[in-house]
This record gives C-alpha cells, structure tokens and sequence, in this order.
C-alpha cells in the first residue's frame, strides 16, 4: 500500500481529483485536508492556502495514479509525493479490493 499525496490550490480542485481517483478505483479513499503552505517558486518565497490530498492505493497503481492527477490538476508542477505505507490487515485488504479493478485494467 502506498500513500499518495498532493496539494490543490482550491477547495473545488481538491475534490474533482478526489471524486475521480475514487470513481476510477485507482484509489480506495482520498483525504482532504485544508493547510497553508510556504514555498520557494521561481526564485520567490511564496505563501499560499492549499488543500491536500492524501490518496489511499496499492503501489501498483503509482504511475497510473501520478499520470491523473497531472492530467486533472492545475498547477504547472503539481506536488505528487509517494510513500509506502504500513496498515492492519484487514484496511490493507480493503484498499486492495476497492482498487484491484483499475489495477487488472489496462
């Protein structure tokens, strides 16, 4: 099991990509959380009110994952940061079935 993180500039954004990593069962549940954010971009500091994502999927969607949130996210470089993830059994078990039809397809 991996957990797949990103930030969304609004509320809106956030749940669009949410609903259709759900919808198309490449993840099993998607957390969003508000959060402010300071960070270095084009040689500014910048601050900003962001939404984050925290997606709940097998490693073996990781790039199917990646290659949706690019395709559905607005930023010109969108955060998409990977961590392998530990769970009880039975959450794993579930994560894997709410995600093994996007993982046989295509």
């Amino acid at each position: 099991m991996i957990l797949v993180l990103t930030s969304c500039g609004s509320a809106a954004e956030a749940e669009r990509i949410a609903e259709a990593l759900v919808g198309e069962r490449l993840a099993a549940c998607v957390q969003i959380l508000p959060m402010r954010s300071v960070y270095r971009w084009q040689g500014a500091i910048e601050r900003a009110e962001e939404w984050q994502l925290q997606a709940k999927t097998r490693a073996a969607l990781a790039e199917r994952v990646e290659a949706r949130i690019k395709a559905l996210h607005g930023y010109a470089l969108p955060e998409i940061v990977m961590l392998s993830a530990e769970a009880s059994a039975d959450y794993a078990g579930w994560v894997a079935a709410e995600t093994g039809e996007a993982g046989e397809a295509g």
